[in-house]
């Protein structure tokens, strides 16, 4: 069975025999030395090919015909892993195969797909890409499934809020769950404030859509306990605590951290891991009319801990704790909540570095080398106690929106991490789901980030 798709796409991969082109990937030595293949290296020559990084050369025949490309990897390829996905944007249609490259199969394979992504669902012509060959000492079907979950999770940030609403992200996580024979149950509307989530109900109510707790649940009992929680806010006018118009172009992006672990479930079910996955993704719209929650507002969660709400536009963190005190009385053995939290995070680490807080040194450890094995970048940041302070409220137990605007993504991650039993393997992750420019293996656009570190660290158990 092939992976799942939310949008139907051609494959960027052949697999078929017969004629294909080849790619010679290369460093300057190559060049300088002359260690190519006879007629590319006199062509490279002539026409003053240096190899250098993201350079391609198409080479001809010597009848005039196109004969193969050259690709430049630089002096330090393993700078640049993923940099064959430049070739999905560069090559000319066809079928193409790697004949020389200092990297392995997986890496360039892997990196092609990731690069030949595209987002066409609204455009009426769609251009024909080259495709690549994939070498019989290549797991076809292990890359597959991670371009598969990555590109799931870009499908979902990059379709607009007007067909992404509350109810359309229910409608992916069914597919994808009758894809793999997964369960799954919702809660939604005023059901919600019955059944004892008070925070979803309140961020979400305002919306013309209701508000739900999506749950989906794989795998056998008795296999490893993991339960990933997404933050699901279709969109995010801010609530009455109301955005600039700049910041709200790109909101429909805010339920990234539901479209990513969305996207790891579906390496995690591909794979057929052993593990028992439950997924929890509260989702909703943050939007503006007359019963939508306020500043000042007081609400009691889930969990019986009372927040004050001192920023409307400081709602994911809300929908989370409900969905995280949920989650966590089912007692994981391992429980990860993904969000496109705080801009802080941003501002500390750039849109490229998600950072991620866990008190878990083993899990840390876990998860670093994961991610430097894979090259899906992270950056631990801490859970530092001493400001727990800036989490008093002046009424309730805690505010959603610490005053002075110092350590964002800390008093965050501290206030999630309230409504986490003590001693839960846990860790949460604030990604930015975005691509603000392009780079070789993801053109600008929702982008998914620490799944393929985090799908890494589950496969080693």
């Amino acid at each position: 069975m092939a992976p799942f798709q939310l949008i139907e796409r051609p494959s960027p991969f052949s697999t078929k025999g017969g004629k294909t082109l080849p790619v010679f990937a290369v460093t300057p030595a190559h060049v300088e030395t002359g260690t190519l293949d006879p007629v590319a290296l006199d062509w490279a020559r002539k026409a003053g090919f240096k190899a250098e990084t993201g350079s391609l050369l198409l080479v001809p025949t010597a009848e005039g015909h196109l004969g193969g490309a050259l690709l430049g990897l630089g002096s330090n390829p393993s700078e640049n892993p993923y940099l064959t996905g430049k070739l999905a944007r560069m090559l000319p249609a066809g079928d193409w195969h790697i004949e020389t490259a200092p990297l392995t199969a997986n890496r360039l394979l892997l990196g092609y797909g990731l690069g030949a992504y595209s987002f066409d669902k609204y455009r009426s012509e769609r251009v024909t890409e080259p495709r690549l060959l994939i070498p019989q000492d290549a797991d076809a079907a292990d890359i597959k499934r991670q371009i598969a979950g990555v590109y799931l999770a870009r499908d979902l940030i990059n379709t607009p809020a007007n067909d992404m609403s509350p109810a359309d992200i229910e409608g992916a996580v069914r597919r994808l769950a009758e894809h793999y024979k997964a369960e799954v149950s919702v809660i939604a509307g005023d059901d919600l404030l019955a059944q004892n989530f008070p925070l979803i109900h309140a961020v979400g109510r305002a919306s013309t859509v209701a508000p739900r707790l999506i749950e989906m649940r794989w795998g056998k009992k008795g296999h490893r306990k993991v339960t990933l929680v997404g933050k699901g806010v279709s969109f995010d006018t801010g609530g009455l605590d109301i955005k600039p118009a700049s910041s709200m172009l790109l909101m429909k992006k805010d339920m990234g951290g539901a479209a990513n672990v969305l996207g790891l479930a579906l390496m995690i079910m591909d794979a057929k891991l052993k593990i028992d996955l439950t997924v929890v993704i509260p989702a909703v719209e943050n939007a503006i009319a007359g019963n939508a929650f306020r500043p000042g507002d007081v609400y009691r969660s889930r969990k019986g801990l009372t927040v004050q709400i001192d920023n409307t536009d400081a709602e994911g963190r809300l929908i989370l704790a409900d969905a995280l005190a949920y989650a966590d009385a089912s007692e994981p053995d391992l429980l990860i909540d993904m969000a496109t939290l705080t801009g802080a995070a941003r501002v500390a680490l750039g849109p490229d570095l998600p950072p991620f807080f866990t008190d878990d040194e083993d899990l840390a450890h876990g998860i670093a080398d994961a991610s430097l094995a894979v090259d899906d970048p992270l950056w631990r940041l801490p859970l530092y106690k001493g400001y727990e302070r800036m989490l008093k409220a002046q009424i309730a137990d805690l505010t959603n929106a610490p005053s002075g605007g110092m350590a964002g993504a800390v008093t965050a991650a501290l206030f999630l991490k309230r409504f986490v039993s003590p001693g839960r393997s846990w860790a949460h992750f604030d990604i930015f789901g975005w691509s603000p420019s392009e780079r070789a293996h993801s053109p600008v656009g929702g982008e998914a980030q620490a799944i393929r570190a985090l799908y890494r660290h589950l496969s080693l158990g």
